[in-house]
């Protein structure tokens, strides 16, 4: 069962009940705007112990908000009781909630006049207290009612304010802008899991650059990602990058992605961010030291926001290879196979397309790793290890730390194709490090 078909099937059971229920929220969004909904809300005047009465089986995820989840054949929606807030003591939840019988003072509550829509999946009607349906066609993000009073009940909503704006593609109201300016210190107060989510929404599901240009003008970016906000007005060397600066460069990276992975859109994003601390100029300008540099901001980066530590190895990774890509050409065979052979390589070369396309445009490297990588086998990039330690002792080697120099160094003949078989790495070994 779609998602779709269990909303529609929750809204009739509660009807034929004798109880108001309506879609709510994103999904009466996305369907207007003629966009597949990712998920589905229900909302209803049932209070949350009858909603259990009526689906058996159904879960409290919120039973104090009076939210309920109904799963069946691997579909699930939220059903939720109208209600109305009281008292955003935290700036995220309020502290204690009153349940309503008026679909009306539920939406009052909610954050955007376009996500305070109801529709009534049967007959397509739609219940608009808040003129969300004239923003939708006017393509405009407004808060309901006062938007200092939203922003200051829950300081997220300043950070879905720019995601939907970015993804949608819509203007802010000009009271809603300014709100966001005036609040926008208040978003550290919100924990940094939260925020790592909402960020990394608005890198991914679409309008990554017109997200960061909001954040940029709501002064959202300067408290968030400070290293970021650094990138402006950092000149580059024009005949390596005739766009601009760093700034430029990286917000034309975010234009170009399509549907990333959490991991390569953080990467395009902080792929420069060593370029601000290490800029000088010698006989033209210069950023020594930036990849390093470039990878010790992300870690701290991603340690603030609390990132897994496989996210964060996968991003520093993608920061630390972005330039080796320039020396593709001169790599020696063992070089280049242990270059292709990164763990998901795929975002370290669609990284460098992206990173290439955004300045001088040369995709001739791209296109050479791209071939070679389609060329080799998994066995010619990983090809079972010749000898080991064990082969090195029977050799009469005393175990040390030149053991990973040798074995290394078999493996790049390997790599290399100068050897193929056991007795061929053992005499490598006896000519390359001979005994005493």
């Amino acid at each position: 069962m779609s998602p779709e078909a269990l909303a529609r099937h929750i809204v009739a059971t509660l009807r034929q009940s004798g109880h108001q229920a309506w879609l709510v929220g994103g999904c009466v969004r996305d369907l207007l705007l003629g966009i597949a909904p990712k998920d589905f809300d229900v909302s209803t005047d049932a209070p949350p112990e009858r909603l259990l009465e009526l689906f058996p089986g159904a879960g409290c995820v919120g039973a104090h908000f009076g939210v309920v989840l109904v799963r069946r054949e691997g579909a699930s929606v939220e059903v939720a009781t109208f209600r109305s807030d009281r008292d955003y003591a935290d700036g995220r939840r309020p502290a204690a909630v009153r349940f309503e019988t008026d679909p009306r003072q539920d939406v009052l509550r909610r954050d955007f006049t376009i996500n305070g829509l109801m529709l009534d999946p049967e007959s397509g009607a739609v219940l608009d207290y808040v003129g969300g349906q004239a923003d939708l066609e006017g393509r405009l993000l407004r808060a309901i009612g006062d938007p200092d009073v939203r922003f200051r009940e829950d300081h997220l909503r300043l950070l879905r304010a720019i995601r939907f704006a970015a993804r949608l593609g819509f203007r802010i109201e000009p009271a809603t802008f300014a709100a966001i300016r005036s609040h926008h210190r208040s978003i550290l107060g919100v924990s940094a899991e939260r925020v790592r989510d909402e960020l990394t929404r608005i890198l991914t599901e679409g309008g990554a650059r017109r997200g960061f240009e909001l954040l940029d003008a709501t002064g959202l970016l300067a408290v968030l990602l400070p290293e970021v906000a650094a990138m402006k007005g950092v000149e580059q060397p024009p005949e390596y990058h005739p766009e601009g600066d760093v700034w430029v460069h990286t917000l034309l990276l975010l234009e170009k992605l399509r549907q990333p992975s959490a991991t390569l859109a953080w990467g395009a994003l902080l792929h420069d961010a060593g370029k601000p601390p290490t800029f000088r100029v010698a006989e033209r300008i210069r950023f020594d030291g930036h990849v390093e540099e470039g990878v010790a901001l992300t870690h701290d980066i991603l340690s603030r926001l609390r990132f897994s530590r496989e996210d964060m190895e996968q991003v520093e990774a993608l920061v630390a290879n972005h330039m080796r890509f320039k020396d593709v050409q001169r790599m020696r065979e063992s070089t280049l196979k242990r270059f292709l052979r990164l763990p998901r390589f795929d975002e370290h070369l669609e990284l460098h397309r992206l990173d290439v396309l955004s300045s001088n445009g040369c995709l001739e490297n791209y296109e050479l790793l791209k071939r070679r990588r389609e060329e080799l086998p998994e066995e010619r990039l990983r090809p079972p290890r010749l000898i080991s330690g064990d082969d090195l002792m029977e050799e009469g080697r005393r175990p040390g730390p030149l053991f990973r120099e040798i074995l290394a160094a078999v493996e790049d003949a390997q790599l290399e194709g100068a050897i193929a078989t056991r007795d061929e790495a053992l005499e490598f070994v006896r000519a390359r490090f001979p005994v005493g």
